[in-house]
């Protein structure tokens, strides 16, 4: 089998429950193209702002400050530390991506205390060990955004992203297959991550 833009190398045989028997161009407005959806209009809570604080006031309008306060399993939360703990991303790049929190409501990395620097490193490192352990990632992108300037949704309350990163994980599924996915629901992949998180730093 040859390649071809419409038939790629590792397509499969023509009865795989993979593969469809036909991809479908767009019959309306837009480009047609040869990609196939993966419909995630839970999204769209995200893209208009919706539970999005309102102001930068510390207290239950804030998603971060709301969180601590709910049980793990509704509010997603990986791992309690002293001043920080970590949680799933709703709308996550990648499996498995989560946040690292400070319990106090600030907004910059230069206002946290030693012993709240001192939690987020090391539950950032309890992440890596715990996502490596449940999924074998290959690699992370670590990092917070300060500021709405930077690229912050929530800019008052400050968190750091911990995003698994596998080789490929951005160019087979998008640029062979035409697709992007994220294979298991978010409380299966906070309890294999809660049960996997190391007992020591």
């Amino acid at each position: 089998m040859t390649d071809t833009p419409d038939q790629p190398a590792d397509a499969g045989a023509p009865d795989s429950p993979y593969v469809p028997d036909e991809v479908v161009a767009q019959d309306g407005v837009g480009v047609p193209d040869p990609f196939m959806r993966l419909w995630t209009p839970h999204r769209m809570a995200y893209i208009e702002g919706e539970n999005k604080p309102t102001s930068d006031a510390a207290g239950s309008g804030c998603p971060f400050c709301r969180l601590p306060g709910l049980p793990d399993s509704d509010a997603l939360i990986v791992h309690r530390g002293g001043s920080a703990y970590a949680v799933l991303n709703l709308y996550p790049y990648n499996p498995g991506h989560l946040m690292v929190v400070p319990y106090r409501h600030v907004a910059d990395y230069t206002e946290l205390t030693a012993a709240e620097v001192a939690d987020v490193a090391t539950l950032t490192r309890q992440a890596m060990h715990a996502i490596r352990t449940v999924s074998g990632a290959h690699g992370f992108n670590i990092g917070m955004n300060q500021g709405e300037i930077a690229g912050a949704g929530i800019a008052a309350h400050l968190h750091q992203h911990v995003v698994p990163r596998w080789s490929g994980d951005t160019n087979f599924m998008p640029a062979i297959a035409h697709t992007k996915v994220l294979p298991q629901l978010l409380p299966d992949t906070r309890a294999l991550l809660a049960k996997s998180w190391p007992s020591e730093p």
